[in-house]
């Protein structure tokens, strides 16, 4: 069963936050201030009628505690904090997501010590609401986009799992006689699914994940050019053995690593699901990339064979653009590099989430946790 909330809203000026707790009828709360907290707990009218109310607040700051205050009411419970350095905070919580539950005090940038005059806090510091209400949109840009990244990951977990069930009940039925029927039973998903994953090309762009362009272009764009130019354009290589080592390969990766993306939102990492994340792709990403040149080598000899994907030129030096010439450059230049690129940035990431780590490393962390 969740613990209520009650409405808490707050403001600050330089020296103090102030928070009013929105419940009436509070009979001795249980209430803690500590350096970096405070904690309520206690019977009274909220928005949900007569109930136990709850609420934990980490501070963004330290506070003195000494001085800080607090005055139930009827209507209401004040406290007054004082803080521990004198400023302008850029937020109440040490952590940036807001529970719905925290509102600002707009009725606080007024001084309530004035009778006949009031002074607006604005004048001083005109910045303030900006600031504020730029923080209160923050929090809801965050929420915005962490709701985002979940759906958009379990959606992508949906869809390569029913590509790993649809090939795998196939083979499990007919065993290998599956394979020349595996782009009919599941191309089209594939090609729906990598589509859809051009977005994680601008995930970054737009600040919605930490990381470069490079990797994921490289990824998706290689695996776009292997479905859709390859075989898409291309019966004959749609029936081979390989497209199923293919499919089974980028779906095992994927069906890891979209769970291991919303543990991380969630701020829930299993162990388990990160060292699969940072290990599946030492065995998976070779095969990957055998299956990937496999299909452009036999694209590239049916290419020459109809004389397909070529384009003449009639200049005074009659040229002939071949698509397999292309391929061959590919084969022989480029796929080498782009397989280091992806293999060198997966083995930095497993290096520097689960090791192997230095012993000097090692040591100094060590200390350093032992002295604090």
């Amino acid at each position: 069963m969740s613990v209520l909330s009650p409405f808490v809203f707050w403001a600050q000026n330089e020296k103090n936050i102030f928070i009013k707790v929105d419940l009436k009828d509070v009979k001795d709360p249980d209430i803690t201030i500590e350096k970096r907290r405070l904690q309520f707990q206690s019977k009274g009218v909220g928005a949900r009628g007569l109930n136990d109310y709850a609420f934990t607040i980490d501070f963004n700051s330290d506070i003195d505690v000494k001085e800080s205050v607090y005055k139930v009411t009827d209507n209401r419970v004040d406290f007054t904090v004082s803080k521990l350095e004198k400023g302008w905070w850029p937020r109440l919580l040490s952590q940036p997501q807001k529970p719905f539950w925290l509102k600002i005090d707009h009725d606080r940038f007024q001084s309530e010590d004035m009778d006949d005059e009031v002074a607006d806090i604005r004048d001083d510091y005109p910045n303030l609401y900006e600031k504020l209400q730029k923080e209160e949109f923050g929090y809801k840009k965050e929420d915005f986009k962490k709701v985002y990244l979940s759906l958009y990951n379990l959606f992508m977990y949906v869809g390569f799992m029913y590509v790993v069930c649809v090939l795998s009940v196939r083979y499990l039925k007919d065993g290998s006689d599956s394979f020349p029927g595996t782009y009919a039973a599941v191309g089209p998903a594939m090609c729906f699914l990598h589509l859809i994953q051009i977005l994680e090309i601008m995930h970054p762009m737009f600040g919605y994940v930490k990381g470069g362009l490079l990797i994921p272009l490289l990824q998706i764009g290689g695996r776009l050019f292997t479905l859709i130019v390859m075989l898409e354009f291309e019966p004959r290589l749609q029936v081979m053995p390989v497209v199923f080592y293919l499919f089974m390969t980028w779906s095992a990766i994927e069906i890891i690593r979209y769970p291991y993306y919303m543990s991380r939102l969630i701020k829930k990492e299993n162990g388990l699901l990160t060292w699969l994340r940072y290990t599946a792709w030492i065995v998976c990403y070779p095969i990957g990339f055998v299956c990937e040149g496999v299909i452009i080598f036999r694209n590239l000899i049916f290419m020459e064979q109809d004389n397909s994907w070529t384009i003449s030129l009639t200049t005074p030096f009659d040229l002939t653009l071949r698509l397999s010439t292309v391929l061959r450059m590919y084969l022989l230049f480029l796929m080498i590099p782009a397989m280091y690129a992806l293999i060198s940035h997966m083995y930095k990431a497993r290096k520097q989430k689960i090791g192997p780590r230095s012993p000097k490393k090692a040591r100094v962390k060590k200390t350093i946790g032992g002295s604090a």
